[in-house]
């Protein structure tokens, strides 16, 4: 793996092209080669693989990824980013070069036919940390074909995309990550490593996709079930999820129905247990949108 960008490559790159990492946009560009070389390594690729990154910035982390994987595709928001990617790779890739799509859009956007030529089957990316989860779950919802990935956010966030039942993290992403796949933590990453340098230690989470743990019901179906459940979190889940199914008692009738205790609290029920509730719902129940 060699052409990698160090410091002076980036400060050099950054100044050229006018760039100055935003928080609105939440750039924080890695400037290390080692990491580069850890996050490739923890992907796991092969030569199968079609990498899917997201915020490529300067091309750090994609300079990494075209040696190792079949092809790239980099989604790039910022105009003038994605405008100047193709060129650095051309400088520092050569002859993997071609093996790199450029989008520029919104990950939060992008669908399957976009990326559909060729489809990705691997997440790589260091995400920005205010739209990490989200764009996460974003990809994983659209892109039936990917089957692993490695992402870098930030080490809070991790920590609750990897958390179990019972643990004082586990939430939300932590039950909607677990849907689509198996995930693991595979490393902290530290400030320095970044420009500008953050003021929080960044985390690796590895997900490998599976199948949903029930075809019967609708994600999102199960997926209102989650969020009514974690809204508010120190009340029984009879409680929590009276609005959404009409009343306490209809709530207490479906956990039952379901083989939950209704007197249980959403961060003890694992993902299979949130989509027997949803499966055992009243008539009328909301669904998330």
């Amino acid at each position: 793996m060699t052409g990698l960008l160090g410091p002076a490559e980036i400060r050099e790159l950054a100044a050229r092209l006018g760039v100055a990492p935003t928080k609105k946009l939440g750039q924080n560009f890695v400037h290390d080669p080692n990491t580069v070389r850890r996050i490739v390594t923890a992907a796991g690729l092969t030569p199968d693989d079609v990498a899917l990154e997201v915020g490529p910035g300067l091309g750090s982390l994609t300079l990494g990824l075209l040696p190792v994987a079949g092809h790239v595709h980099a989604v790039e928001i910022d105009p003038v980013l994605a405008g100047a990617l193709p060129e650095t790779v051309a400088r520092h890739a050569g002859g993997d070069a071609g093996r790199l799509t450029v989008h520029r859009a919104d990950a939060l956007r992008v669908d399957a036919a976009e990326l559909a030529d060729p489809p990705p089957t691997a997440l790589v990316a260091n995400l920005p940390y205010n739209v990490a989860v989200p764009v996460v779950l974003h990809l994983l919802a659209v892109l039936p074909t990917l089957r692993h990935g490695l992402v870098m956010v930030q080490k809070e966030v991790a920590d609750r995309l990897v958390a179990g039942p019972g643990s004082k993290v586990y939430g939300i992403p932590s039950v909607k990550l677990a849907w689509y796949a198996h995930a693991r933590s595979a490393g902290k990453v530290p400030p320095n490593v970044f420009w500008p340098v953050p003021n929080v230690d960044s985390g690796l989470v590895a997900f490998t996709c599976h199948e949903p743990p029930r075809t019967d019901v609708p994600r999102k179906q199960v997926f209102a079930v989650v969020d009514a459940a974690f809204a508010q979190r120190r009340k029984t889940l009879r409680a929590a999820l009276a609005g959404w199914a009409g009343g306490p008692d209809r709530a207490a009738a479906a956990l039952t129905a379901a083989g939950v205790d209704p007197g249980a609290r959403g961060e003890s029920l694992t993902v299979e247990q949130f989509a027997a509730i949803a499966a055992s719902a009243p008539a009328g129940t909301r669904t998330a949108k």
